[in-house]
C-alpha cells in the first residue's frame, strides 16, 4: 500500500494567487512613481542599435544620472509563463553579470530599464504585468531604482505608463547607425581664464 498527499483545492488557489499578485497592472506601476526618461526615444535607439533584438527578447540596461548605459544585457525569454518571480530572477541574474549591486548606498543613483520586444500591439498585457513585477523587484533587490518598462512591437516603442511612443525604431526595422542612436556629448561648463586659455587653444 502506497501513502501520499494530493494536492488540496485550497493550496492550488493559494498558489495561483499567488502567481497573480506578482504582475502589477498599468495603474499600479503608475503609482509607483517611476521616474520618466528625459529621452526615451534616444535610450530606445541606442538599446536596439546596440541589441537588434527579436521578438520574445528583453533588454535590461543600467543607465547613469545622466541616462548614459553604464551596462545592458539581452536575452531571449525561455518559458511561457508570465510570472513575475521567474522574471525577475532571470533579470537579476544579468544585472549581477554586467554590473556591481549598490546596494551599500542609501539611495540608488543607477537607474534600471527594460526594453521587451514582443509579438501583439502595445496595448498592456499579462506578460507586461509580469516584467514590470520582476524589474521592480530586481531592481530593489540590486540596489537600483527602478526605471521604465518598454515595448518593442512591429507598430513601434512604447513606454508603458507614460503614453510615450513612437514609431521607429519597430521590431521589424533595421537599427539605426549606432553614431545617430546616441545623444552627443554635453559640453563641458567652464569659466574664467581657463575658459579662454582652451579657446585660444581650439581656436589654433
Amino acid at each position: 500500500m502506497t501513502f501520499g498527499f494530493a494536492p488540496s483545492s485550497a493550496t492550488s488557489l493559494s498558489t495561483s494567487a499567488a502567481s497573480a499578485t506578482r504582475v502589477l497592472e498599468p495603474a499600479e506601476w503608475a503609482a509607483a512613481g517611476i521616474p520618466l526618461l528625459r529621452s526615451p526615444r534616444e535610450v530606445v535607439s541606442g538599446l536596439h542599435a546596440r541589441h537588434r533584438p527579436g521578438p520574445a527578447t528583453a533588454v535590461v540596461a543600467v543607465l547613469d544620472p545622466d541616462e548614459r548605459v553604464r551596462a545592458s544585457a539581452s536575452f531571449t525569454r525561455r518559458t511561457s509563463s508570465a510570472d513575475g518571480w521567474m522574471l525577475r530572477n532571470v533579470l537579476l541574474a544579468q544585472l549581477r553579470r554586467v554590473i556591481p549591486h549598490d546596494l551599500r548606498r542609501r539611495t540608488p543613483v543607477r537607474t534600471a530599464v527594460l526594453l521587451y520586444c514582443r509579438d501583439g500591439d502595445a496595448r498592456w498585457t499579462e506578460e507586461d504585468g509580469a516584467w514590470m513585477w520582476g524589474l521592480r523587484d530586481a531592481c530593489t533587490l540590486h540596489g537600483l531604482r527602478c526605471g521604465a518598462y518598454i515595448t518593442l512591437t512591429r507598430d513601434g516603442w512604447q513606454v508603458l505608463g507614460e503614453g510615450r511612443g513612437g514609431r521607429h525604431p519597430s521590431a521589424g526595422s533595421a537599427p539605426e547607425p549606432f553614431a545617430l542612436s546616441e545623444a552627443p556629448p554635453r559640453i563641458p561648463r567652464t569659466g574664467g581664464a581657463a575658459s579662454d586659455v582652451l579657446r585660444r587653444a581650439a581656436a589654433r
